[in-house]
This record gives structure tokens, sequence and C-alpha cells, in this order.
């Protein structure tokens, strides 16, 4: 009797489909355990290969920037050199000169060029200390090839805030304009070293120097209400300029820096 009980109860849990043992159960939760921490690692796995790549792509865009700005500041640094240089050597010529505070803009009283009121031409007897100066400008942009550091040279003629109408009505943006290429014109046109200043070029071939005058409109005092005062906004600047960063590599930088 109890034999064919076990037997009916045996036959019945082999003949359920839906039977299943704990044993099953639980190897079946392992494996579903087990296809979890694959799928973990693999996610784990290349999110960290995603992060590396990551991390060196922004060491060489550091190390991008680091160059570009090592670059800039040696070319700063040599700018500076030259400046304070040819402004030391024109001092002890007895020639006054006044470098900016950053070392960039050598200014010259127009005193120094003996330049009559209203006038742009250099006199004869002024013309040997404006031959000293591009002469000495020329040697220490000469010495080591250190024009190659520069972007341009700016000539800029700069004058005080008194209405001047002449020159076929330019006024002051024409006297500065032709003071500064009158002493340009005399360092081109001349036989000895100054005129080596003409052949110098900038990176892409075009002239190192470049002309301008900007008038009243940049004075270098605030108040131009002494003689004194609108003397000091009468003068020739040499302005030397270093090559900047383009729009390409700003854009890099800011792209960088938005992605960091």
């Amino acid at each position: 009797m109890r034999r064919a009980l076990r037997s009916r109860r045996g036959s019945a849990e082999e003949s359920n489909p839906y039977w299943i043992s704990f044993t099953d159960l639980m190897t079946a939760l392992l494996i579903v355990f087990i296809l979890a921490v694959i799928v973990l690692v693999l996610q784990l796995t290349r999110a960290e290969e995603a992060l590396v790549a990551e991390q060196e792509r922004a060491a060489q865009q550091q190390l991008a920037l680091s160059e570009q700005i090592g670059a800039l500041s040696a070319t700063e640094d040599v700018r500076s050199a030259v400046v304070v240089e040819i402004a030391d050597d024109l001092q002890s010529q007895g020639i006054p000169v006044s470098v900016s505070d950053n070392n960039a803009v050598l200014s010259i009283p127009t005193e120094v060029l003996g330049f009559d009121d209203g006038a742009h031409e250099i006199k004869p007897e002024f013309q040997p200390t404006a031959l000293a100066i591009g002469r000495t400008i020329a040697s220490s942009l000469a010495s080591g090839d250190r024009f190659r550091s520069l972007d341009t040279v700016f000539v800029e003629g700069h004058t005080d805030n008194r209405a001047f109408g002449g020159l076929d009505g330019t006024g002051n943006w024409g006297l500065s304009a032709f003071r500064a290429i009158s002493l340009w014109q005399l360092w081109r046109l001349d036989p000895g070293p100054t005129s080596q200043l003409s052949v110098m070029q900038r990176a892409d071939g075009s002239p190192l120097f470049s002309v301008s005058g900007y008038g009243e409109t940049r004075p270098a005092t605030a108040a131009q209400n002494t003689p004194e005062e609108q003397a000091a906004n009468r003068r020739i600047e040499i302005r030397f300029t270093v090559q900047q960063p383009s729009a390409d590599d700003l854009a890099r930088v800011a792209g960088a820096e938005e992605d960091g």
C-alpha cells in the first residue's frame, strides 16, 4: 500500500512540467548573477578605457597649450631684451628715449628728430641722430637673427591735440603719418647699415616694418593743458609686436576647457 503510494507520488512529480527543485532554482539564480557580473565588468572596462583615452587626449591638449604658451613667452622675452638693449644703447649715445612698462614700445620725442611745428621733414642737422636710432635698432634686431622672433615693427607717428589744418586737410592724421614716413624713408634709403631694416621679413615673407600715423588719438598724457604735456604727445614710437595665437589656436584651447 505504502509502496504503491510513493510510486504514484513519484510518478506525479515526474509528470508535472512546472516542478523545479531547489537545486535547479539556485543554479539558475547563480547563472543570472554570473551573467550580471560579466555585463557589469564589461561596462566598467569600457568606462575605464574611455576615461584613459580622455585623460590621454587632455594630456596632449595640455602639452600643446604649454608649448604654445612657452613659445609665446620666449618671443616676448626676446622682444623685451631687444627693446631694453636699444634704449640703453641710445641713451648711452645721449639720445633720450623711453620704454613702455611692458618693454614693447620705444618712444622718441619729436624734438630729437627736429620736426618744426606743423612740419614733417627731418632737417639735415637732425638726420645723423635719426640714422643713429635706425642703426642701433638694426644692429640689435640682426644680432642672432632676433628679428625672426617678431611679428611686426611699427613706426608710429603721434601729435598733440592742437588742431592742424594743413597737408590737404588731413590734419593731425596726415602730420603724424608723414613724420613717421619721413623717418622710415631716411632709414630705408640710407646706404649704410640702417637700410637692412627694409629687407627684414616676417615669418610669411612680408616686410617686418610698417608705418602708421595716429594723430592725437593715442595721447601719452591724460591732460594736454601745458606746453610740457603737449610736447609729451608729439612723438615717434617704435612698437615691437610678437606673433599671437591664431583664432584657431584659441578655439582649440576653448574647446579643450569646455570638454574638461
